[in-house]
């Protein structure tokens, strides 16, 4: 399970990485922008979740430029992978009990916390390509799991 996690986490982190290169090549588009600094934001809204800390107020669309994207991905994918590192089998089944934005308490296994925010950035991810194909890009980067499985050489 954890091993399964961190490359989900690591496929993240790439993917965020060439979609943002994508978006600074054509020339910092607003809506693109928006949506990588929307995912970021709430990757660390839920990693404060997970780890059991006070939410910290944040703004869950954030005006960051694009200029300052690059390094929040490095430091957010950094941080969850060492999170996950740490983690025991039996901790991937743990409830995590958290508050929303709006106050309302929840509970829920880690499992289905790191499930909803990988496919969270997959869903921002499409949106801002679909800005970026609006702006003018012409061809997308290719963000499917499976090529960066084998870009990777995992087997």
């Amino acid at each position: 399970m954890k091993d399964h996690f961190i490359r989900l986490f690591e496929y993240d982190r790439y993917a965020n990485q060439i979609i943002l290169d994508t978006i600074i090549k054509a020339d910092n588009p607003e809506k693109p922008v928006k949506f990588m600094a929307h995912l970021l934001a709430a990757q660390q809204v839920w990693l404060n979740r997970a780890k059991g800390l006070p939410g910290a107020v944040r703004a869950l669309w954030p005006e960051w430029p694009a200029d300052t994207l690059g390094a929040i991905i490095a430091e957010n994918g950094q941080q969850w992978i060492d999170f996950l590192s740490q983690l025991n089998p039996e901790d991937f089944e743990k409830q995590i009990s958290y508050q929303d934005m709006r106050g309302n308490n929840w509970e829920n296994k880690l499992t289905d916390l790191l499930t909803q925010l990988i496919n969270h950035g997959t869903h921002h991810r499409a949106q801002a390509g679909q800005h970026l194909i609006m702006a003018g890009v012409e061809k997308l980067p290719v963000t499917d799991y499976i090529f960066f499985i084998r870009a990777m050489n995992y087997t």
